[in-house]
């Protein structure tokens, strides 16, 4: 039977093992997880004080009660241009426009505030 079985299951014959680096940064993100709510807690006020200082300055923001928070631009021309304009700054930001996105809803989709890195 377990012949037959191994014969029949594709995802078994063609299963490929994960490559370390991936195990490795699996392992360290469960210790993370395991050390306490710190980046969690910090992750949730970094997205507040963002949400708040955004939308205070005139910004419209999508999503909401999670820590992506996508602000809009409208056209692709405009989130090209505010994306490349941040990466000048050293915020990595990749704008997203159509056909990823609907057309005149361009963005840039996550910003860091989450705090975990120097």
């Amino acid at each position: 039977m377990v012949e037959w079985l191994r014969q029949r299951s594709r995802p078994y014959l063609f299963s490929n093992s994960l490559a370390p680096a991936i195990v490795a940064a699996s392992i360290k993100v469960l210790e993370m997880v395991e050390e306490g709510a710190d980046l969690r807690d910090r992750l949730w006020a970094n997205a507040r004080l963002f949400r708040e200082k955004m939308t205070a300055a005139g910004f419209t923001l999508a999503g909401a009660d999670h820590a992506i928070i996508p602000v809009m631009l409208g056209e692709a021309v405009v989130a090209q241009n505010f994306a490349r304009e941040l990466q000048k700054e050293g915020i990595y930001v990749t704008g997203f426009f159509y056909p990823v996105v609907p057309k005149g809803q361009a963005r840039i989709p996550h910003p860091d505030v989450g705090g975990a890195y120097p």
